[in-house]
């Protein structure tokens, strides 16, 4: 068990960082981030900040030093390096997680071998095969970068085999994936321990703009509860097969076949923000909890219900209009510059 007063390393400085850090601190530990940028906005509520790439070796032994346990809140890091910091710091979740999801073969594969059911797929190094995966698959389809794609970035559209003429994969190794036809999305999203103990948070109804997170709401509608059950079950044998620790998310579809597999993310998960007002314990909470070695918290809701809208973009400048509602819960992330497609913030209202 690491005690409070402890210092956790996060590696990534994002909006995640920033809301683990947040919870760490209610529980009187001390974060040390560590990014690649100059001004990550999570370390602007962090007790210490190491800018270094995350394939420096020694720089990242340096920062594990002066932890007593790693995370991450980014899966876009490369597992290898990370060997660094073994001698120093324990590393949760493991880096064999960052190994299966941050490579979309390695992950489909790694799911349908513990009877995992994803959308058809193929795998595209060059245009040839991804011909050959447009006449298999059949189209309309998506082309996906198989590694570092998130939020709509690195994926393009394939509505007939003509499209695919027209592109260029520049040596970059690709998937193809079948479209799949579903009445809903939905996220599982977990906590485990390091002795194998599970917790579940209710799923939340996921509704995406433009290949973003637009909307998340909890409870479900009853297509997407009458299905939970079976993609929990898939949710806790990827964590067991991975020896995992810590909050593990893993995103699906809702067909009239049952749920097919998306994708998966090793850490906290934009679709459990919802957590930090609407159950006992927030995703973030459990998630140190559960790295440091302390009992978890109940992930029941704190209310009848939940709706979280994300902010993308100039949604941010509508903060004193959000605010004048007093049932909001606001979260700004501190980004200084406001983007089109860029999560700003998010708002969360309860159902009482």
């Amino acid at each position: 068990m690491i005690a409070p007063g402890e210092t956790i390393g996060i590696l990534g400085g994002g909006q995640l960082g920033r809301m683990i850090a947040l919870a760490a601190a209610n529980l009187g530990y001390r974060c040390h981030v560590y990014a690649p940028e100059a001004d990550p906005i999570a370390a602007d509520v962090c007790a210490a900040f190491t800018q270094g790439a995350f394939d420096d070796k020694a720089a990242l032994s340096a920062f594990a030093e002066q932890c007593a346990v790693v995370t991450y809140e980014f899966e876009n890091v490369a597992a290898g390096p990370l060997g660094a910091i073994a001698p120093h710091a324990r590393l949760h979740p493991p880096a064999r997680a960052l190994e299966v999801a941050q490579d979309r073969v390695n992950e489909k594969t790694f799911v349908e071998a513990l009877g995992g059911r994803p959308a058809p797929w193929a795998q595209v190094d060059s245009l040839d095969d991804l011909k050959a995966a447009v006449a298999k698959i059949g189209a309309p389809g998506i082309l996906k970068t198989r590694r570092d794609g998130y939020d709509g970035k690195g994926q393009w559209r394939i509505m007939t085999p003509a499209d695919a003429d027209a592109l260029d994969l520049a040596g970059v190794p690709q998937i193809y994936e079948g479209f799949v036809n579903f009445a809903a999305e939905f996220s599982v999203i977990l906590v485990r321990t390091a002795a194998g103990e599970v917790r579940f948070w209710d799923s939340a109804e996921n509704v995406h703009k433009n290949g973003i997170l637009d909307r998340s709401t909890v409870p479900a509608s009853q297509v997407i509860l009458d299905q939970v059950d079976e993609a929990r079950a898939l949710a806790a044998k990827v964590a067991d097969a991975l020896d995992y620790v810590g909050v593990l998310t893993l995103e699906f579809f809702a067909t009239a076949q049952g749920p097919v597999f998306n994708e998966m993310a090793p850490r906290v998960h934009n679709s459990g923000h919802w957590s930090i007002e609407g159950a006992l314990t927030s995703q973030f909470e459990n998630h140190v909890r559960a790295i440091c070695g302390l009992p978890l918290g109940s992930t029941q809701l704190a209310a009848k219900g939940v709706v979280m809208d994300n902010l993308i973009g100039d949604d941010a400048h509508d903060w004193p209009a959000i605010l004048s509602d007093s049932a909001n819960h606001l979260h700004l992330y501190g980004k200084a510059a406001v983007r089109p497609g860029r999560k700003m913030g998010h708002v969360t209202r309860l159902v009482l």
